[in-house]
């Protein structure tokens, strides 16, 4: 059994995932651009781009917030090993996001405006700042330097990601099924969190470490 699972671990094995969720990652870029090119994007692709580049970017957050619970479910490495790489994609789509924004719909001059005519760019604004913030200390440098304090400051991804749900959830209007959907990953994903910081208390009986 050791013999047939030790492959995974291989670092050949584990770059080649890397590559492999690099290339995925990059996918709903690519099949944006071939759409907005080929067969268009419907009546007002602007509102499309902007929409997409958004979603994504939430969607990407919320798989790089999973790695840590299944590595510590699977024991597998792997997913630790492209945490990073994808909290990079989830900024990057963060980026475009807003870039569209004030191109396609707001304008650069309107951006001022857009705070109190647009009260959910707060939200958003909130957690791409923060976003900023991590994919600038994601770096090894960063790490080092920053030293017991970089754990701290990374776990502020929630609260990016808190920021982001409501940034979407207040423009859903009447239809919030598929906020309340990605609200609900949120709360399990922190719910394992919290979980797994209590099971790890000094002092703990026994027998609720091993139920």
């Amino acid at each position: 059994m050791a013999r047939a699972t030790s492959w995974v671990r291989a670092p050949w094995f584990i770059t080649g995932f890397r590559i492999s969720v690099a290339v995925l990652a990059s996918l709903p870029l690519l099949r944006l651009l071939w759409q907005l090119f080929t067969v268009g994007l419907g009546p007002d692709p602007a509102q499309v781009v902007v929409d997409t580049l958004g979603i994504t970017a939430l969607q990407v957050l919320w798989i790089t917030l999973a790695l840590t619970p299944l590595q510590r479910v699977t024991g597998w490495p792997g997913w630790i090993r492209v945490r990073r790489l994808l909290g990079l994609y989830a900024f990057f789509y963060a980026v475009l996001h807003v870039l569209a924004f004030l191109q396609f719909i707001v304008g650069w001059q309107d951006l001022w405006a857009s705070f109190t005519e647009r009260p959910y760019v707060i939200a958003g604004s909130i957690s791409f700042v923060i976003l900023l913030v991590l994919a600038v200390t994601s770096p090894r440098a960063a790490m080092k330097s920053l030293g017991k304090r970089w754990k701290p400051l990374h776990r502020l991804v929630y609260i990016a990601a808190g920021a982001a749900l409501v940034h979407f959830l207040w423009q859903a209007r009447s239809d919030i099924t598929e906020m309340v959907g990605y609200g609900t990953v949120l709360a399990v994903l922190l719910g394992f969190r919290v979980w797994w910081r209590v099971r790890k208390r000094p002092g703990m009986p026994a027998s609720r470490k091993n139920d």
